[in-house]
């Protein structure tokens, strides 16, 4: 699942595609707020350009594409939880949604009403998490349970975090969902190496570290054509 940040350049629309035309199994698109508590420096500068660029939620859903795969947001809780919020991205196309901020305890309602657009509400664990609570989310998480792959904000690393593998054997026999790492995989070989722990992997910092320095969507494209076809074992 590859990410990109509604609104960062003029044509983001086309780095949707290319991620579809170069396998991926899904799209995450961030929809850009002020304060990305969550994120490291490379997606708080993309954050940032496109906010300067006056991107806005309703501009960037309105140009979200259709591209073939399923779409899934990724936002916080103050605009996650407006009212009409599900209602908009089920209109944009999105089947899935993230918001990292959102406690467990508190994310009943906002999942009750993203189920009713046909929206999967995805639920995050990291590695200090407890077996129970473990469970608990694996249970409630819809459509993916996204598995941090380390405490801490998201950006590249050099390796897979051992917390990775290790959350990740602890929360298969406790969900039947997907579970995709995500959290600092940058490279074929850490793409790789999740995959044979995990269901997928989340690709954010790295694609936006690519397209902040100038990268097109062909060069991206081709970019994610590689951590598919590792992960694939090719």
């Amino acid at each position: 699942m590859p990410y990109v940040t509604g609104g960062v350049t003029a044509d983001w629309a086309s780095y949707v595609h290319a991620f579809a035309d170069a396998g991926a199994g899904l799209v995450e698109i961030g929809l850009p707020f002020s304060e990305p508590t969550l994120d490291g420096a490379t997606i708080q500068e993309a954050t940032a350009v496109a906010l300067s660029r006056g991107a806005t939620l309703r501009g960037v859903l309105a140009a979200t594409p259709r591209c073939g795969v399923p779409l899934v947001a990724s936002t916080y809780a103050n605009l996650a939880l407006r009212p009409g919020f599900c209602d908009r991205l089920a209109e944009a196309g999105f089947t899935g949604l993230i918001v990292p901020d959102l406690p467990l305890e508190e994310s009943a309602e906002l999942s009750e009403a993203a189920r009713s657009r046909g929206i999967g509400l995805a639920l995050l664990a990291s590695p200090v998490t407890p077996d129970d609570r473990l469970a608990e989310i694996g249970r409630r998480s819809r459509g993916f349970v996204y598995a941090v792959s380390v405490m801490g904000t998201t950006g590249e690393r050099t390796t897979l975090a051992a917390p990775a593998r290790e959350l990740a054997a602890r929360l298969a026999p406790r969900t039947e969902l997907p579970v995709l790492l995500g959290f600092g995989i940058s490279t074929p070989a850490q793409a790789a190496a999740a995959a044979r722990v995990a269901d997928g992997v989340v690709v954010g910092a790295a694609v936006m570290r690519r397209l902040l320095d100038g990268a097109g969507p062909a060069e991206i494209g081709a970019y994610v054509g590689t951590m598919r076809e590792a992960m694939s074992g090719g």
